[in-house]
């Protein structure tokens, strides 16, 4: 009994999870747009589950900030202000830097190979003008430079505020993508050597990329204007004249 019981247990953990991630996708591509009200039973009916999981993923994704709770609205997906974009930037300033060093410290000869695969595939693509490739190739390349951390904390720290800043904003590609990718090389080069603060030095520069490479991807709204029943902004009509 013990056992089924634990089993069961199990598969609504993973399919809690599975939704979780569903719905985080979701609202980071834009199919659940800044505001809008997510309804457990809709969502359970878009992802052909009970409203069990749905109600699990939903206090997850308010923990990590995608989702917000109101009155009268029930859940609805997060309006982070301008400042609150701002801040992503500058969280991830601070933790990059630290996972490089911690990469070179604690890597494994599976993640530098891994890392050096993907320097060489983002040259290639640069000298062969195929940079269609070259968003996901990054993608892949920080996310494996966050497990050469050897830190589990910081590799879903880093993972979350990278999935936060790609729903907030609309990263423009580099206007010198080989740069780019001769920086990659740079940082892991440092984690080949374990120089760890050659390795910091590097991520914290890559870290600050020049404002104009990114642009919030939906209008900021503006703080402190109340809202309706239904979750819309009402209308501020205090000083309008009749």
């Amino acid at each position: 009994m013990n056992g089924e019981g634990d089993e069961g247990r199990d598969a609504r953990r993973v399919s809690a999870q599975a939704v979780c991630a569903a719905i985080r996708d979701d609202i980071v591509s834009g199919a659940f747009p800044p505001g809008s009200r997510l309804i457990e039973e809709l969502l359970a009916r878009r992802y052909g589950v009970s409203r069990v999981p749905v109600r699990e993923a939903l206090r997850t994704l308010a923990s990590e900030g995608f989702v917000t709770t109101r009155r009268h609205a029930g859940a609805c997906v997060a309006e982070p202000t301008e400042q609150e974009a701002a801040d992503l930037l500058d969280v991830r300033a601070l933790l990059e830097p630290l996972g490089a060093a911690r990469a070179a410290q604690r890597r494994t000869d599976a993640h530098l190979k891994v890392l050096r695969g993907l320097v060489r595939l983002g040259r290639e693509r640069v000298r062969s003008g195929r940079t269609g490739d070259l968003c996901a190739l990054g993608d892949w390349f920080d996310e494996t430079l966050a497990q050469a951390s050897g830190s589990p904390s910081l590799a879903a720290l880093l993972t979350q505020v990278r999935r936060k800043i790609a729903w907030v904003y609309a990263a423009e590609p580099p206007a010198r993508p080989a740069e780019v990718w001769d920086t990659h090389a740079a940082l892991v080069d440092a984690v080949l050597r374990r120089d760890a603060e050659r390795a910091r030095s590097i991520a914290a520069v890559r870290a600050q990329r020049p404002p104009g490479e990114f642009r919030l991807r939906h209008p900021v709204p503006p703080a402190g204007v109340p809202r309706t029943a239904d979750g819309k902004r009402a209308v501020n009509t205090a000083g309008a004249r009749l």
